[in-house]
């Protein structure tokens, strides 16, 4: 884990911090929201008078971020037990894309790749608008390296290569071999078995459990919830003797809660999460008094497909395929609109300014290092062309500006410049000329939500006054101004690992 973090060159304080992000948080969100009564935070259920089951930590979630603050947890030489309110683990982690970011990494050395945590911290605020809590972003880009080479031990398995997704400056991100978060959940829920961690699954966090100055003692949940019956299942009181490990994901798939947030998110848009995606943990510790972090930032995925629900595969011919190694196009002209490996939400908001669906187009050797395209075919979600006059004939393109469009691009190709757009041109590209030709129409899902829970630097969830909440952490989406108001792409799965361990690891020491 890295230490003396650094901001901008300088130290940064907790204090510091704490009056910098924590002081202007605490004094909004809540009391707007009804959540908060006369000033004071609601009280969470009571202690019971015999606890059904004791652990030194209980974890609130089997994602990237659970699994993680188990494992370090347990390593540590603490009792640990994990809770899934699904009836399958794994969460939004094992069914998103497989990638991880990584500033100086063997495999970029490799590749002749000049990267460092401070550019991808330059990379990371700017997508955030800076609005980024900066010493936390610095400790996750800091440590990314370190994460990526704790799950390639646990057992993850990486293509040989590293892609380059929107927003970043240079390719620096590890993609899974099989192209899914399963690479990486999978030897992460077979180490937990084989330390013999429990993961229990169909258990609803309904309560934290405080005790006045001792903080969050433990967790009052209902085992065998059927999801969504809310009062589904028996009520259980688990012991956290040391702490609880809050890392439950996000809230896409909460159209009630997102729409609160951003109306303009309501059923009508599509999302990329499982539907165990809600809010209810979330509501919990703002209940008992956690301090709200930029909750309102939610972000659309640009590589959306609206031929198939949910996450999908289509993004896959997106992110490997037409972004980097080809085009994006408005239909109505033809014409490219937006720099394709900008990020996230420069590139969603582009393509809804249009009021349309946008079509991406890569050729043959655009789609070399495209996993699963064969099912995406065979799908219907990617269709494949003899001539570009044929892709153009059937997404309805503008045949004219659609031939300008990759004219053009093949010659900023060829000269190695986005002279339109300044898309960063990597030195394998090749102009669009090579057939079959391949295209997809994309149209933005809810996918991820910025905001959340605050935290420190030690992972432990802030109150309203910027102090601990004795006996409660948090790691990954739960949590809010890691990413600031844009995440990067990868960079959720580096959050939750490294935050996730940080979390496991001092909850451990209680």
């Amino acid at each position: 884990m890295a230490k003396n973090h650094e901001v901008n060159g300088a130290n940064v304080s907790r204090r510091g911090f704490l009056k910098k992000a924590g002081g202007a948080a605490a004094g909004v969100g809540l009391a707007a929201s009804g959540l908060m009564f006369s000033g004071k935070p609601a009280q969470a259920a009571e202690v019971p008078k015999k606890w059904d089951k004791e652990y030194d930590v209980v974890v609130i979630g089997s994602g990237f971020a659970g699994l993680a603050a188990a494992i370090d947890a347990k390593t540590a030489g603490a009792s640990v037990i994990v809770l899934e309110k699904m009836p399958v683990p794994g969460g939004n982690s094992i069914i998103n894309g497989g990638l991880m970011a990584a500033a100086g990494t063997p495999l970029q050395k490799k590749e002749g790749i000049k990267d460092s945590p401070e550019l991808m911290m330059k990379d990371t605020l700017k997508a955030g608008l800076y609005m980024n809590h900066p010493e936390l972003a610095r400790i996750f880009v800091d440590d990314s390296a370190a994460a990526v080479e704790w799950t390639i031990k646990l057992g993850a398995k990486y293509k040989d290569r590293v892609t380059h997704l929107g927003g970043h400056t240079v390719p620096r991100s590890y993609y899974t071999t099989n192209s899914s978060g399963a690479g990486i959940v999978r030897p992460m829920l077979k180490k937990v078995k084989e330390m013999g961690i429990p993961l229990q699954k169909k258990t609803l966090l309904e309560n934290l459990i405080i005790d006045g100055d001792k903080g969050v003692v433990g967790v009052k949940v209902r085992e065998k919830y059927a999801f969504p019956k809310k009062d589904s299942g028996k009520v259980v009181y688990i012991k956290a003797k040391k702490g609880v490990v809050m890392a439950s994901g996000g809230f896409a798939n909460d159209v009630a809660f997102r729409t609160i947030q951003d109306p303009k998110l309501d059923k009508s848009v599509d999302c990329t999460n499982h539907p165990g995606a809600t809010a209810e943990s979330l509501l919990e510790a703002f209940r008992c008094g956690a301090t709200p972090v930029q909750v309102s930032w939610i972000q659309l995925g640009p590589w959306g497909c609206p031929d198939e629900k949910g996450m999908g595969i289509g993004y896959i011919f997106a992110i490997s395929g037409a972004f980097p190694f080809g085009v994006m196009v408005d239909p109505k002209d033809g014409k490219r609109f937006v720099n394709e490996l900008a990020n996230r939400k420069i590139r969603a908001d582009a393509i809804l300014k249009t009021g349309h669906y946008a079509i991406g187009v890569a050729d043959q050797n655009g789609v070399k290092y495209t996993a699963k395209l064969d099912k995406m075919l065979e799908r219907g979600i990617v269709k494949k062309f003899n001539t570009l006059d044929e892709l153009a004939a059937y997404y309805k393109i503008d045949k004219k500006g659609l031939e300008k469009t990759v004219k053009d691009y093949n010659s900023y190709v060829k000269n190695g410049n986005d002279k339109e757009f300044g898309k960063p041109l990597r030195k394998s590209a090749k102009p669009i000329a090579t057939a079959p030709f391949y295209g997809m129409r994309l149209w933005p899902k809810a996918h991820h939500t910025m905001g959340g829970l605050q935290i420190n630097p030690k992972a432990q969830v802030l109150d309203l006054t910027g102090e601990p909440i004795k006996g409660l952490y948090a790691a990954g989406e739960i949590t809010g101004g890691v990413h600031g108001a844009v995440r990067l792409g990868s960079n959720a799965t580096t959050d939750c690992i490294v935050f996730g361990r940080i979390a496991g690891q001092n909850a451990a020491k209680g």
